[in-house]
Formats: C-alpha cells, structure tokens, sequence
C-alpha cells in the first residue's frame, strides 16, 4: 500500500521564525556562525552565534558566580520558582508545539509528548526537592552514644549536553533537577533545536529563575567539549555511545561523576498469550514514535511463532495507514526525520539489508512528496547477523520482525547485542510477563506498553545497562546525582578508645559484650 500526503508541505507560520530570531539573539558568543534548517522545508531556523572555548570558560565563571546565592536559598523557594515552570509550558504549549515541529520536524502529537513530558518533570521534581534534598538521620555505631547525619551540597556548575530528538524534554529532565539541587548549568544544546531550549530557558527565567544560573553555549563538540568539562563539577549527557565513550573518559580524568543515557537496539517481546490486537497497535506506537527517532523506541520485534502471522497482518495493516504530514496541526500519525544524516543512515540500513538477503514487507522509501527528509515507515523480515540493521542503532522508521520458538529462544535473542536500554513485553498473564521481564538485561522493561509507561514514572530511576549508558534520570537519582553527599558523625561519649592508663584488654573485652548485647537486642 502507498501513502499519501496529508497535506501539501506548509510553509512556516511567520511567527514561528519571529521567534527563532529573538531567541537566537540571547547567545552573545562571537565564534563560527551556524545555520540549522528546517526539516519540513529546509528554511533557515535561524543564524545562531557559535562559542569559542573562551566563550565557554566566561559561561562557566557567570554560572559559578550566580550559584553561590542560588546555593544559599532555602530549597522551598528554588522548588516555587521551578514550579511555576509547570503552568508556563502548558499554558504556553501552543508556542513550544510550533517550535518543536519547526526544529525537529516530529508531528505535532509527539511534540506535545515533549511538552506533557517537560511539565511532569518540573511539577514531580518541584514537590519533592525539599524531602529529597533533607537531612537524614542515620543509626550511629553505638546507640544513644552517637549520632549520624547525612547531607546534601550542590555539585556547584553541572554540564548538560543534550541531543536534537527530544529538544524540550530532555533539557528540562538534566537541568531542572540540577538546578533545584542548588547548582547552575552550563548547558550545550544541539544546534538544530537550540531555540527550543533557549525557549524553555526564558520560560524559567519568566518564571524567577535568575538568568545568569543557566548558561547556554552552542558549537561543534570537538570545539566546545573540553572547555565544557574543564571546569564543570559533573556531567549529564544523552547521545551516542561513541560520543558517551569519549565524555566519560573526559570526566573520568576529572573525577567528577557522570550521567550517560546512550543508544538502544530495543526489542519487543509478544509472548503465545498476549492480545494480538493490542500488542500490534502498541508496537506500531512504540516503532514509530518521532519517526523512530528515540533512543527507547522498538528496533527488533520478536514474535511468538504461534502469534507471528496474524501479528504481523494486523501490525502492517497499522503500519499502512499511518499518515504522513508536514503540517503544524495534529492530523499526522508521523512526522519527519531530523537531518539528512539521519534519512541517510536509514536508507543504508535498508539497503545494506535488502541486499543481504532480507525481505521489505513495508515501506523502504523516502517520501520527498511529503517533505524533503521524510521516509515511510518500514518493516523488514528475515534480518540476519552481518547486516547493520541487525546490530546497529537506526535511529529512524525502520523495524525487523521475527517469530522465535519458545521462551528461552525469545530470552537470548533479546539479549543479544551491546545494547540494554529498553524492553516491551506482551502478555495477558502479569506475572509471566513481570517473569519474563526480569531475565531481560535492559534498563527498563514496559509491560504491555512500548516505552511511555517507564519513561514517565517520574518516581522510578531511568536509566541503561551495557553500551546504553550509566547512571540514572528520574527518580531519586535522578535529583541526588547533582548532589555531594557529607557524613556527619558525632561522638556523645568516648567510650570507643580506652581511657588514658586503662587496660586495652579490659576495654575490649567490654566492647565485645557491648556488640554481643546490641545483637541480642536487634540493634545496630
């Protein structure tokens, strides 16, 4: 089946480019211009200032200058201002949807994901910095005799360097909690969506957040990288795993500690039992969310054998009858690929596959009808080691289908690869599902669900195992990471060293019984 094009390709409304303008006017860097286009039309975002590694350094003097007093107000008052953030982007959300759908080319339903997404955070973390950030009281080695604290102190300055596919959520997920940890950010940004995080950046400030807290910088990683971590106290990336590779390496020669979510070659497991139905309407959510363009999304569908054909029927019946649109309203089902680069890496993921022996069941061609970086979505079957498809991260509308023959078939080819970002698993049985998930070595598992289901369970860390990283977003973590912990300890009595001219023998003798006491009694 061939799809059509919603819509003709629109232009841009003007003031989606009055926008982009004003908020490009913020970066006062004077290094290499560059120009980011437009996904939908391949217009001119806008002209963005690039920063030298001195531009860099004076980002990081600002920061550290405005965090002092940040530090210093009571972690209530950062949550309110913080806070305050919520309302602005959902009242506002109209202008972030424009903007997002013009930087990124994603349809509007997936740009409102970013929006829902952003506003969770801030709300989620907003309520619980002040519990998260408390004292606690800790059991000291000899009850009553000694008193234990634990507290929380600001990293100082946090690097944050985010990618281009999630522009606005990913931003405010590293650099909200950071910022309610008391600490100021130096944040790099990809150049092709920077103006939705200079954006969301006013937003703050709108909101109280003082402007110097946050610094933005733009640039090509080689150039802008090492002065970003040369004086940063911690590290926040989401990005590719060589990219993560070489960062990590970085801060490890700081000793400054580091969050890395990296790439995903994620699988989605239906079990003999799960609902055919619903598990081939999920997958197509979970496969073609932002045009594929998400490190959680689903690259690998593992079918029981069982299941495989009336699965596959209806997942390419859905699959058919998504629309492809370059319009700023909510009537397209998938948007655009970012970049060239991207529309070229998955045109040789297909390709390098099809002549390796797979077989297209959907799709395999780029739809320049539609919009100069469009593709449709695309299934392949009988994808085999030795084709980058089957190893490699896509990064766009390109998913294989297999049938696997039992469980512990469905287990090892799950598992099989560098990659331990994400799972989904479909089944009517919540237990077999919860047991199966357990063997799965990825970060997350999403019961009956793609990725959504984990991903903004705020409350939960989130984060990946092997190549797809270390560290956690969400959660706890996800706010403790920008934070030194200090041990206080205080002694209420010297009972620990014998006294001057007392036995030692003696003493350690009535220490032992102390201990042998303390068991008998539960304590310690």
């Amino acid at each position: 089946m061939t799809m059509r094009p919603l819509t003709n390709t629109p232009r841009p409304a003007p003031p989606v480019a009055a926008t982009t303008a004003r908020l490009a006017a913020h970066l006062t860097s004077r290094g290499e211009e560059f120009t980011p286009r437009a996904p939908f039309t391949l217009d001119v975002v806008a002209r963005l200032p690039g920063a030298t590694a001195d531009d860099v350094t004076r980002a990081h003097e600002r920061a550290r200058a405005a965090q002092r007093d940040w530090a210093a107000r009571d972690v209530r008052d950062r949550a309110r201002v913080l806070g305050r953030v919520h309302d602005l982007l959902l009242a506002r959300r109209r202008e972030a949807l424009d903007l997002l759908q013009w930087e990124t080319g994603k349809a509007r339903a997936h740009a409102f994901e970013e929006v829902a997404d952003a506003a969770g955070v801030c709300r989620h973390y907003a309520r619980r910095a002040a519990g998260l950030l408390a004292p606690r009281r800790r059991p000291g080695a000899l009850p009553l005799l000694t008193a234990v604290r634990e507290l929380r102190h600001p990293k100082g300055v946090v690097a944050v360097i985010t990618p281009w596919n999630y522009p606005l959520s990913l931003a405010v997920t590293d650099v909200v909690p950071a910022l309610l940890a008391g600490n100021a950010v130096v944040h790099k940004p990809d150049t092709q969506t920077a103006c939705t995080t200079l954006w969301v950046r006013e937003l703050c400030a709108e909101a109280g957040l003082p402007r110097e807290l946050w610094q933005i910088v733009v640039g090509e990683p080689a150039d802008v990288g090492p002065a970003l971590l040369a004086d940063a106290d911690h590290l926040a990336f989401t990005g590719s795993t060589a990219a993560g590779r070489i960062l990590g390496r970085m801060a490890a020669d700081r000793l400054i500690g580091c969050m890395l979510e990296l790439g995903g070659k994620n699988p989605l497991v239906v079990l003999p039992d799960a609902d055919v139905e619903r598990a081939a309407a999920g997958a197509v959510r979970a496969c073609f969310t932002s045009a594929g363009q998400l490190c959680m999304s689903t690259e690998r569908i593992l079918v029981h054998a069982s299941l495989h054909d009336r699965f596959l029927g209806r997942f390419l019946e859905h699959v058919a009858a998504l629309r492809l649109s370059a319009a700023f309203d909510f009537g397209a089902d998938m948007g655009s690929l970012t970049s060239r680069r991207q529309l070229d890496r998955v045109a040789f993921h297909i390709g390098d596959a099809l002549d390796k022996g797979a077989r297209l069941l959907h799709g395999g061609r780029p739809r320049p009808d539609v919009g100069p970086l469009f593709h449709e979505p695309t299934v392949l079957a009988e994808v085999a080691p030795g084709m980058a498809v089957h190893r490699e991260e896509t990064f766009g509308p390109v998913v294989s289908v297999r049938p696997f023959r039992d469980e512990e078939e469905a287990v090892a080819l799950a598992n099989d690869g560098p990659y331990g970002l994400n799972a989904s698993v479909w089944s009517r049985s919540p237990a077999r599902a919860a047991a199966f998930a357990a063997r799965l070595s990825t970060g997350s598992v999403n019961i009956n669900e793609g990725f959504r289901t984990a991903y903004v369970s705020y409350a939960a860390p989130m984060g990946g195992r092997g190549h797809s990283g270390t560290g956690h977003r969400h959660g706890p973590e996800g706010l403790l990471q920008y934070t030194d912990l200090q041990v206080v300890a205080h002694a209420r009595a010297d009972i620990l060293d014998p006294r001057p001219g007392a036995d030692p023998e003696r003493h350690t003798e009535r220490l032992t019984t102390l201990r042998r006491t303390m068991t008998r009694l539960g304590l310690g």
